[in-house]
């Protein structure tokens, strides 16, 4: 009897499946996990072929979705007239919590100018937000070496936050302090 219950409740279209539960919307919900990934050209390419396949509900979101991974991947080959506009750029990716994006820009800068003290202050905040302590005292380290105020200016860095138990960070930011 549970059996055919069952069947009296199903929600499913013409073909067997749902609309949530069809092979077209664990595509979709594919591509999205690409995108939210910041795989843009895997993402838009899987939102392309699903443009072909995907009923009609889908297809207007995968248009935006395309489009979105176009200006994504239009954006991450951006040039920057100083190593300052680049980092503005990296701190963008770093409080919108692309991470790993924002590693690599700083990166990118610190391989152009490697005494960027800056970037080795926004290093040290990157690891800082993502748990990696030794990484950042010693990016902050550098990055103090190279510019004393950046002691002073992680002082009051509400992005340490995590690391403000941690002796050696106290140290590093108060070494008058015996």
């Amino acid at each position: 009897m549970a059996h055919d219950r069952k069947k009296e409740h199903s929600s499913a279209k013409p073909g067997g499946h749902s609309p949530s539960t069809g092979p077209a919307f664990q595509q979709y919900l594919g591509a999205m996990q690409l995108l939210q990934q910041g795989k843009f050209e895997k993402a838009m390419a899987a939102f392309e072929k699903l443009l072909l396949t995907a009923p009609l509900e889908l297809r207007d979101r995968c248009r935006v979705y395309v489009s979105t991974c176009q200006r994504q991947l239009q954006n991450s080959k951006l040039s920057f007239q100083t190593p300052e506009e680049h980092y503005d750029y990296a701190i963008s990716k770093l409080n919108t919590g692309y991470y790993e994006e924002a590693r690599e820009q700083f990166e990118g800068i610190l391989n152009g100018h490697p005494a960027a003290d800056y970037a080795f202050y926004g290093m040290a905040l990157l690891n800082a937000i993502t748990g990696r302590a030794q990484d950042c005292l010693d990016n902050l380290a550098r990055a103090i070496e190279l510019n004393p105020k950046n002691r002073l200016q992680a002082r009051s860095d509400n992005d340490f936050q995590s690391m403000v138990d941690d002796p050696r960070f106290t140290e590093l930011l108060y070494p008058e302090i015996p």
